[in-house]
């Protein structure tokens, strides 16, 4: 993408922000975020007051409400099994999540809108540390698609808002996120939520070790959730641009050093085996975060840090 980043400081004092997906592990950081902020109100609503999914309904909401700023982080997601079994749901519902927000949030005169996707939406294979230029590159990680495909066309479409009607809609695209919220059950977690909760469980049994997936050398980019909301905020307040903005940390960490890490977070002392049968996945996966740099915001929350605070929030009640 050629169009330069310009800073274009957008004043939330006295603003209505409506934050999608507010009940997600996302959405509950950005509500936590933006109580830091002079902003007269923080929208939210419910899927039992309002299906993002269906248009006439969204368009009805904001028409009545009458937001300054979207933050759209609303979305079905899942790991890689759910993905894999519910592909249509996955592009369905993601694809109509940001055509009904964006759409609407023109046609009500909404000042500047955030669209949240993923760090899935750049080519299985792109040179690393990822820019956002690699953007449709090449193929994507197959068992992920149909959820990159919907939040590339999210992005697609905050584009065309913005070169045919000069809407301030940008894009932002963060890494592996975790801290508190996220989903920690083994069928369907991700990856630091999985080793925590098998960390945890093998400190109440007593057992002497752990199992670690794979070689544990696959290197994976983590970010804390409270930093990518104050991220967001950032992105909101201080940034203008059609392509999208790589959200993370820039730096990356093997998986088995990942793993000792949450050991050591949990207190288990027992030790780390690895079960080379099973798959390890992309060899290396970070994000080249130089633009929002070069903007004036980094990641502040230390690996250490953020993996001590998500598990006293998560497992520290249960003994």
């Amino acid at each position: 993408m050629s169009e330069p980043t310009v800073s274009l400081p957008y004043d939330l004092t006295g603003k209505r922000v409506f934050v999608t997906g507010h009940r997600g592990m996302v959405g509950s950081a950005l509500l936590r975020r933006l109580e830091r902020e002079p902003v007269a109100g923080i929208l939210t609503a419910g899927r039992d007051e309002l299906d993002l999914t269906r248009q006439a309904d969204v368009e009805r909401w904001m028409s009545a409400n009458r937001p300054h700023a979207v933050i759209h982080a609303a979305g079905r997601v899942g790991g890689i099994l759910a993905n894999s079994r519910y592909p249509a749901d996955f592009l369905y519902d993601n694809l109509a999540m940001a055509q009904n927000v964006i759409a609407s949030a023109h046609a009500a005169g909404v000042e500047k809108l955030l669209f949240l996707g993923s760090s899935c939406i750049y080519p299985k294979m792109a040179p690393q540390p990822i820019a956002e230029d690699a953007l449709l590159s090449g193929p994507l990680e197959p068992t992920n698609e149909a959820y990159a495909i919907a939040k590339i066309a999210g992005v697609k479409l905050c584009q065309a808002y913005r070169a045919q009607h000069g809407a301030d809609f940008v894009s932002a695209m963060p890494t592996n996120l975790y801290g508190p919220g996220d989903n920690f059950d083994l069928e369907s977690s991700h990856v630091i939520p999985a080793l925590m909760r098998k960390a945890h469980e093998a400190k109440l049994s007593g057992a002497p070790s752990m199992t670690l997936w794979g070689s544990g050398t696959p290197r994976r980019e983590f970010l804390h959730v409270d930093d990518c909301a104050d991220g967001c905020v950032f992105i909101l307040k201080r940034m203008s641009r059609a392509a999208p903005i790589n959200l993370g940390t820039g730096e990356d960490i093997t998986i088995e050093a990942l793993a000792r890490a949450v050991m050591q977070s949990v207190g288990f002392d027992g030790t780390l085996t690895k079960d080379a049968s099973k798959p390890d996945g992309t060899p290396r996966k970070v994000m080249d975060v130089s633009t929002l740099a070069k903007a004036g915001w980094t990641a502040s929350i230390p690996l250490q840090q953020g993996l001590k605070r998500t598990y006293a929030d998560a497992f520290s009640r249960q003994g």
